[in-house]
């Protein structure tokens, strides 16, 4: 099966404004990410950007982008749009890699599309084990509820997926920012209507749950902050400016 990875990007997040194009060890933050893609080899990388100068860095560094529209609502959204301007139909599996996760595990990246090969599945994700209490509080950090409990050998079913925990739930998983799609179930999802679970929350993932269309989820090596906030950026750059020494 053929997979293409496409990263979605914008410049107006609501929480940090223009944090693709911010610069760890002198590259932006959205080709640390292309980079990451490439080095999993798993297909053709390219990043679907609402912003010129976001195509442009990313181009500049190397890199393939597609200009996308403004108005989309999710990445999902902009993705499918970069695959039908590709006008590749040879593709069967799109990975989509979130633009704010330049600490994703590139064998964790490699175990999804694998995974999505053998088991032929609509749409899979990762998610790690918490190790820290601190995202169980963090309402910027998804947290994913499974069938099974994860472990190297499943690929078990979503439950759901949450911001906030209940006191009573014991066992979550960190989500991580990425999923790979069936090119089919793609088109599936962005036929539907935001659905009011989905805009509640603001996961994008609820769409996909909301219409029976089934997440599943494959246990992650290691578990990346993501680049929410400030706070995440600084202690991002700090992390990879010392591992790059």
């Amino acid at each position: 099966m053929k997979t293409l990875v496409i990263i979605p990007s914008r410049l107006s997040a609501s929480r940090l404004p223009g944090k693709p194009l911010l610069k760890i060890n002198g590259l932006s933050i959205i080709s640390h990410v292309y980079k990451k893609a490439q080095e999993a080899d798993i297909g053709e990388v390219f990043v679907a950007a609402e912003d010129q100068e976001i195509v442009e860095d990313v181009r500049k560094n190397g890199g393939e982008a597609i200009l996308t529209n403004k108005h989309h609502k999710t990445g999902t959204d902009r993705i499918y749009e970069a695959l039908e301007k590709l006008g590749r139909t040879d593709i069967e599996l799109v990975m989509n890699l979130q633009g704010d996760e330049p600490l994703m595990n590139v064998e964790d990246i490699q175990n999804l599309n694998s995974q999505m090969i053998k088991t032929r599945h609509d749409l899979g994700t990762l998610a790690a084990k918490i190790n820290d209490n601190k995202i169980f509080e963090n309402h910027n950090i998804v947290k994913v509820i499974t069938e099974q409990s994860l472990d190297h050998s499943k690929f078990p079913k979503a439950l759901s997926f949450m911001r906030k925990l209940d006191k009573e739930i014991n066992e979550a998983y960190h989500h991580l920012g990425i999923y790979c799609y069936n090119v089919e179930i793609l088109k599936r999802i962005v036929s539907f209507k935001q659905s009011q679970n989905e805009i509640k929350n603001k996961l994008e993932q609820l769409r996909a749950l909301d219409n029976n269309i089934n997440i599943n989820v494959a246990l992650a090596k290691s578990s990346p902050i993501g680049v929410d906030t400030e706070e995440d950026f600084i202690a991002i750059k700090k992390l990879m400016e010392y591992n790059s020494q």
